[in-house]
């Protein structure tokens, strides 16, 4: 065959396929999301083979071993006892709570590690929503968004007062971006990033995260907060949103089901763009592998490139650790 030009050159070796490499995963590029308790002792999540609900102790440990690898972030999911949910969620800003003092122990005990921590009412509220509860005048349920800002600030205040980098919106009220940074800023906070949840859809893929943080709704749904999935101009309008109250970075969540969100965001903002790779797609992953039907490896490697060809600066995985083992 005549053919001046043959697209199998570039692939012929390990060493040219090295050098044409568009995108390269590294540890460097994950978030390791790490959820905690108050009690003493590790509990295996049964929802999520492979992952653990931590004591403090259990954290810190686990949290150094990943950042050793060159992980350079954690983000703080916390699994809140009971008796102290409320309507108001008031446990969400209590400076001796279970989040500033994790965000204490994981900093004085590494430095460098990035501390990013879950602004959000649903572990708190003993509702289970992302926002403050009330029923109008026929009875129908109602998330108030204004109300339930005033308190996402006082919780992201809370956290930078224990010394978190970043904090972490991801409740999907309107408004929240630009009313965090204002409190922060007013507080001499200046230097605490906004990491805003901006592309955060109402997906059916967040059930085993539900169940490692018992954060379920007690009634309804999120489909008032969190976007409707059919949707992707929508995207575009909340992070340009978040991008002009003042967001220093942007997620999009899901990551795999959603790749075509994380291109078009990319394409239309010069933030840094997160996405997130959750439960639901950790737990098809980890299910097939047990059967022995995929190699498990391979596959949650491919899948992370794939989050970041799509545009990605920063993948939240539960393989973060796992995953920077390999690539090491």
């Amino acid at each position: 065959m005549n053919l001046p030009i043959r697209p199998r050159r570039n692939r012929r070796t390990p060493a040219i396929r090295s050098l044409v490499r568009e995108n390269v995963l590294t540890a460097a590029d994950f978030i390791l999301p790490m959820f905690l308790h108050e009690d003493a002792v590790d509990t295996p999540i049964a929802s999520m083979p492979g992952v653990t609900r931590w004591s403090l102790e259990g954290l810190v440990k686990e949290a150094g071993e990943a950042h050793a690898l060159g992980v350079p972030a954690v983000v703080l999911f916390p699994k809140i006892e009971e008796d102290l949910k409320t309507p108001l969620a008031e446990e969400a800003h209590n400076d001796e709570g279970l989040v500033p003092r994790a965000i204490r122990a994981l900093k004085a005990a590494y430095p460098t590690l990035c501390v990013i921590t879950d602004v959000a009412l649903d572990p708190y509220n003993s509702d289970g929503h992302d926002g403050v509860v009330r029923r109008d005048a026929k009875g129908e349920l109602q998330i108030l968004n204004d109300e339930t800002v005033e308190i996402l600030c006082q919780q992201a205040l809370c956290h930078a007062r224990a010394g978190a980098d970043i904090v972490s919106p991801s409740d999907m009220m309107d408004g929240r971006v630009a009313a965090l940074r204002e409190a922060l800023d007013s507080a001499g906070f200046e230097h605490v990033s906004v990491l805003s949840y901006s592309a955060k859809y109402a997906s059916a893929f967040y059930g085993p995260f539900r169940g490692a943080l018992d954060s379920a709704p007690k009634e309804g749904d999120k489909k008032t907060y969190q976007m409707d999935p059919g949707n992707a101009r929508e995207a575009i309008r909340e992070i340009l949103l978040d991008e002009a109250e003042g967001s220093d970075m942007i997620m999009v969540k899901p990551a795999g089901p959603y790749l075509d969100i994380i291109a078009r965001v990319r394409e239309s903002t010069m933030l840094p763009v997160a996405a997130y790779q959750v439960s639901g797609e950790y737990l098809m992953i980890e299910s097939a592998a047990a059967a022995g039907w995929v190699d498990g490896k391979a596959i949650a490697l491919e899948s992370l490139m794939g989050i970041k060809r799509a545009g990605a600066d920063m993948i939240l995985t539960y393989y973060a650790k796992r995953a920077a083992e390999w690539l090491k």
